[in-house]
């Protein structure tokens, strides 16, 4: 097994396919086209980091993150957006040792001293993988997000 780093076109491939393979696992839409996931990870500067588990020419996991940083915690952390291990490699710690690499690569990258991330509701095993590892519910705070609608609108307001 190797790890690495998306950083060409033939490695944006193997993450969309991954990616996409991940939004079929938990019934999701997948919305993101090729071109914009390029430019999210090989753009200048990159929006997100990707990474690849490869055995030879099989993609069996991967994970997509950017940095974040905390004045509550006064550290950078890392959000990991999506994490996938195919259903042949899973049970055999892939999951654990793909957040290792992420959590290497924000170190080197930006001092990351924590991870989040998202976990949805109904996902009650991908709940109790990351409660194994260590990972706590955040609690006292609502996730809020604006779209890209709204978003644009609030750009056009004066200062």
């Amino acid at each position: 097994m190797i790890f690495r780093k998306v950083s060409h076109p033939e490695d944006v491939t193997r993450l969309e396919a991954a990616l996409r393979a991940l939004s079929a696992d938990i019934s999701e839409d997948y919305t993101t086209d090729s071109a914009a996931l390029s430019r999210a990870v090989l753009g200048m500067p990159p929006a997100a980091q990707g990474l690849l588990a490869l055995q030879g020419d099989k993609t069996l996991g991967a994970a997509l993150y950017s940095p974040v940083f905390s004045t509550v915690r006064g550290a950078a952390g890392i959000y990991i957006s999506d994490l996938w291990v195919s259903a042949q490699a899973r049970g055999q710690g892939l999951g654990a040792r793909l957040l290792v690499q992420v959590a290497r690569d924000g170190a080197a990258l930006w001092q990351a001293t924590w991870l989040k991330l998202a976990v949805y509701d109904h996902s009650h095993s991908a709940q109790q993988f990351y409660q194994r590892l260590g990972f706590k519910p955040a609690s006292g705070m609502q996730e809020m997000r604006l779209g890209p609608q709204r978003v644009a609108e609030l750009i056009k307001r004066t200062a």
